[in-house]
């Protein structure tokens, strides 16, 4: 009978199975008729007082190694001859398919490790009376039992015979010791013996468990599903192979390690048929790499195979879209939670998956009723776990990972602790680092452990295990041994006599850093000063900006139109962010007043220009009066949100019949963006400004949703291209000149000006955002009747001047003649109407070109009348006289 042989008990008794057929085979064990080798070693059986240990008997091991390597894991044939009434079966083994294979039983004599029993001999029995002259042979020649050596074996039971089997594991330094795997309890224990010591010690697979057969009171085991199989499948592939194995660890005097056979891992290929699951407290020994184990049982649990059968994935029900996205961070939340923006403008907040923010232990924890307890300042380590986040993350572009959306839990169901609505819980990276890793790296959140069927964590869980250990024992935050940072800030929001006291101090400090905290509408905020350790509630000047609903002593106020789209456009700009702030003054309440700066964009113009706020006539002694009621004008003419129902009053003209037939005054308003070294300007059409805006966010939505490849894109004169300013945003261009790769000369379409960038900041320009689509936005023009100085520091000044007047401002603008580059027109500015080249000319900044044209003599009147006035006062370039009157023509100067 054709079948393989799984397992050598002694010299003489092999235990052989058949092929599996849906589930393990059966086994039968056989006993070598007519021989017998020596009994192995026994221990004394628990709890019976009359068994005692016997050692193993003379060339009992060497037969059974022998035997071993002669049929473990081959295929061999055997016949059975006699079975006694208990069962036993005696026989004769053969290796091969048949009985012309080598004969076992004849092959330990031969060698002189088995003895023949030569009671009873039936003289007719040739297989008997040739064992009897094997043996006759193998004492002759004094082999084995027959020779002068003791051929006696110690094998020990490290349990016994070791007082501590950690320091026995830490001796061995990880390195493999070579094996032989002597039982398989069930798939990931074993019983080994190592070699050459002879120590026999049971090892548990790091990193994993299978199911097991659990111990009931009365001794009967209960396997647990696919227990069996788990078994099988390690015996069928370990029992009585030679392997090596890493022991890695012990703790609690349970040895854990890896076993390494020259066809694989155990312990990965049990994970990845679906026979074992990971186990977080031993992976953190494995030595192998934790990564794998996670791939191989994720693997297991997306075929659905075995012990994942019925296994649903935490983000089964997402599309791919909501399970893995690009956001823009608008806020921190304590120090576990963040709010992004998602491209459709939608806010979503993100917890950090398996993370625990800083929090009170213990007696503490009763703080928190107290009613001036704030946990981000008097939770120690919240306030710098909070500070990492908000100076990483704020503003920023982060990749998303949903892990698992966390299910609402009601106050009854946690027993008396707040109820949490549902979370979606994901891992959060920006360039390459996961946040919440970078976080518990440096003591500042912990990592929250899970029960072992607990399937709902960070795809990174390890990642975040290994991070925590390391600050753990580089003392880092919260591990720290030191004393905890105490953050006393005073929150003098609403207290008018701290606010009268410190007000002088914030007025003369100029401007002043701070960090905004919360916003409650458009134009009220709390602010923490960073260098003051103060909160204060500060209200922008200058503004009238739509307040929200609020509770009133009568009832409750209605929001005014535009309330909400005010407070979400600060929120978006300012919330959580570094900011400037000038104090000018406080109200009663105890609230300061003042403007608020952030990049250089003033918030109070912001809210006025983005009509969401109106001038208010305090503003009127403020330095940025001229500005806010530019950017009001501007509001005003686009006839939205709040100048919707705006209507003008008509102005009464005054009869300007006779300068019409001369020249035609048709201004319009237009954006200056860009003002160049000769004096030539670029702007925008007013007119269009909300299409290229339009434009803008439109075409950032979608390079966000599929950022070009870095690289990708190779440069070509004259090409139409998106170019990555130093904003970090991507803006439409043409390229000028390439001078290399590194070097690419670009000219910004929308708003002329020019920059020289590598081309790993270019890409492509998406077709729906052609110049098709849109046209180049930025016209260049330059001032009409203007002669600019050819000295450099002369052209210096009157740029400046300008660079300082109009830049990025609203202005009017008419065309007055045609010039060889481009329109030479007048500029006005937009609330004083004042003509911007002649104030140059009045400034004695430039110089008058006289045009001959018939119609323009009025105008031409009025700059000479101007510069005459300037030479009177011998301003700038006149500050000499009048340079022109002794110069000859072929010094550059003309009359």
């Amino acid at each position: 009978m054709g079948t393989e042989s799984i397992s050598v008990l002694s010299g003489c008794a092999v235990i052989v199975r058949g092929q599996p057929r849906g589930g393990p085979p059966p086994e039968r064990q056989i006993n070598l008729s007519n021989v017998r080798a020596g009994a192995l070693a026994r221990r004394a059986v628990q709890g019976q007082p009359d068994t005692k240990d016997t050692p193993d008997e003379p060339w009992a091991f060497q037969a059974r190694e022998f035997l071993r390597k002669k049929v473990i894991g081959k295929e061999v044939c055997f016949t059975v001859e006699n079975k006694t009434p208990q069962g036993r079966e005696y026989g004769m083994v053969y290796l091969g398919k048949d009985t012309s294979g080598e004969n076992i039983a004849e092959s330990l004599v031969t060698e002189g490790l088995a003895t023949v029993r030569r009671e009873g001999i039936r003289g007719n029995n040739p297989e008997q009376a040739r064992l009897c002259d094997l043996e006759d042979q193998a004492k002759a020649a004094k082999k084995g039992l027959w020779s002068e050596g003791g051929g006696a074996h110690t094998i020990r039971d490290l349990k016994y015979t070791i007082e501590n089997p950690r320091n026995f594991v830490d001796s061995l330094h990880q390195k493999p010791v070579n094996a032989i795997i002597e039982h398989v309890r069930d798939g990931c224990i074993v019983r080994a013996l190592l070699l050459p010591d002879y120590y026999l010690v049971t090892v548990m697979l790091s990193g994993v468990k299978c199911p097991t057969f659990k111990r009931e009171a009365d001794g009967s085991e209960t396997p647990e599903p696919f227990s069996a199989e788990a078994k099988f499948f390690t015996e069928s592939r370990l029992l009585q192979r030679d392997v090596q194995i890493i022991l890695e660890s012990c703790p609690n005097q349970v040895i854990l390690g890896t076993i390494l056979h020259p066809n694989g891992n155990i312990t990965e290929l049990l994970l990845k048929e679906g026979f074992a699951r990971c186990v977080d407290w031993s992976m953190a020994v494995y030595t192998q790499g934790a990564e794998k184990l996670r791939a191989a049982e994720r693997s297991a649990k997306e075929r659905k195979v075995r012990i994942w059968k019925d296994y649903v994935a935490p983000t089964a029900n997402l599309d791919q879209k909501d399970r893995q996205f690009v956001a823009k961070v608008m806020q921190v939340m304590n120090a576990d939670a963040i709010v992004v923006k998602l491209n459709s403008g939608e806010h979503k907040t993100i917890h950090l998956s398996s993370i625990r923010p800083p929090r009170l232990e213990g007696e503490e924890k009763n703080k928190d009723k107290d009613k001036r307890f704030r946990p981000l300042y008097d939770i120690p380590y919240m306030f710098e776990a909070r500070e990492f986040l908000r100076k990483k993350l704020i503003g920023k572009k982060v990749n998303v990972t949903v892990d698992y959306i966390r299910a609402a839990t009601s106050a009854m169901e946690t027993g008396g602790v707040p109820a949490f609505p549902e979370r979606t819980c994901a891992t959060v990276t920006i360039g390459g680092i996961n946040i919440a890793e970078a976080l518990i790296s440096k003591g500042l959140a912990t990592v929250i452990r899970y029960r072992q069927d607990d399937d709902q964590r960070s795809s990174l869980y390890d990642e975040l295990l290994a991070a925590e250990a390391r600050a753990i024992k580089n003392g880092k935050g919260l591990h720290s041994k030191k004393e905890v940072p105490i953050h006393r800030v005073a929150d003098i929001s609403g207290e008018t006599q701290k606010a009268k006291q410190f007000l002088p101090f914030l007025q003369r400090a100029g401007r002043s850093e701070a960090v905004v905290e919360y916003v409650f509408s458009g134009s009220r905020l709390k602010l923490y000063m960073p260098k003051e350790t103060c909160l204060i509630t500060f209200l922008l000047a200058g503004i009238e900006c739509p307040r929200g609903s609020r509770n009133m002593p009568g009832g409750m106020q209605v929001a005014e139109p535009y309330s909400e789209e005010a407070t979400f456009f600060t929120k978006e700009l300012v919330l959580q962010r570094e900011v400037e702030v000038e104090v000018e003054s406080m109200d009663k309440a105890g609230n300061f007043i003042g403007w608020l700066h952030i990049e250089g964009v003033n918030l109070s113009v912001a809210l006025v220009e983005n009509a969401l706020s109106k001038v208010h006539f305090t503003a009127e002694r403020s330095s940025y009066y001229k500005t806010l009621l530019s950017a009001e004008e501007t509001a005003r003419q686009r006839k939205e949100k709040l100048w919707a129902n705006y209507e003008e009053k008509p102005k009464e003209e005054v009869a300007q019949l006779t300068e019409e037939k001369e020249r035609v005054a048709k201004y319009r308003a237009v954006y200056v963006t860009e003002i160049t070294d000769g004096l030539h300007f670029y702007a925008q059409d007013v007119e269009t400004g909300t299409k290229l805006e339009s434009l803008m966010e439109s075409m950032r939505g979608e390079i966000a949703a599929q950022p070009p490849v870095e690289g990708s894109f190779s440069p070509r004169r004259g090409d139409f291209c998106i170019a990555k300013f130093g904003d970090g945003e991507w803006y439409r261009a043409r390229i000028e000149k390439v001078e290399s790769p590194a070097k690419v000369h670009v000219y910004y379409i929308d708003y002329g000006n020019r920059e020289i960038l590598s081309s790993t900041r270019l890409a492509a320009l998406p077709p729906a955002f052609s110049t098709r689509t849109l046209p180049p936005q930025a016209t260049e023009y330059a001032f009409a009747f203007i002669q600019v100085p050819q000295d450099d520091d002369a052209r210096t000044d009157a740029v400046d001047s300008v660079v300082r007047d109009i830049q990025n401002t609203q202005c009017l603008l008419n065309v007055e003649y045609s010039g060889i580059v481009c329109p030479h027109v007048t500029l006005q500015f937009a609330d004083s109407k004042d003509d911007v080249g002649l104030g140059l000319v009045k400034e004695g900044l430039v110089m008058v070109d006289v045009r001959k044209e018939k119609h323009l003599q009025k105008m031409v009147t009025e700059y000479l009348n101007g510069q005459e006035s300037a030479k009177s006062a011998r301003l700038n370039i006149w500050r000499y006289g009048d340079f022109r009157d002794d110069d000859a023509v072929e010094f550059g100067y003309r009359r």
